[in-house]
């Protein structure tokens, strides 16, 4: 079992900056590959980023050259740092682990664990 713990979300205006955090807890060692979802309600889970264990990234295409996805191993911490934040950013944000390696693409059904989401809100 792995247990996910997001922060970090609020609100912030169009081109600002959030750092959201998931600490994960549990066995963590067993999973090959993190990642930050985002849902809008009514819509469909889509993935944001993704951390595979060597350290390779996979960023959606609305998101490359502004978000950052990385792991502090010693503290069990995934982050995403989002810069130039625009209001089609506005959405649930979900931190999520698998035991798979991620490809260019991840879906929401690849991943086992799920936190409980953090709300994230850009006005224009």
């Amino acid at each position: 079992q792995v247990q996910l713990v997001e922060s970090g979300g609020g609100s912030v205006q169009a081109g600002g900056s959030l750092r959201l955090s998931c600490v994960l807890s549990g066995n963590t060692a067993a999973q090959a590959c993190m990642a930050w979802f985002r849902q809008l309600s009514g819509k469909e889970r889509e993935g944001v980023a993704a951390f595979n264990k060597d350290g390779s990234t996979r960023y959606a295409d609305s998101v490359k050259g502004r978000f950052t996805i990385s792991k502090d191993n010693a503290k069990n911490t995934l982050h995403l740092q989002m810069n130039s934040l625009k209001p089609e950013d506005t959405a649930m944000y979900y931190c999520a682990a698998t035991a798979w390696w991620c490809g260019n693409s991840f879906g929401p059904g690849d991943f086992s664990y799920w936190g409980q989401g953090t709300q994230v809100t850009v006005s224009s």
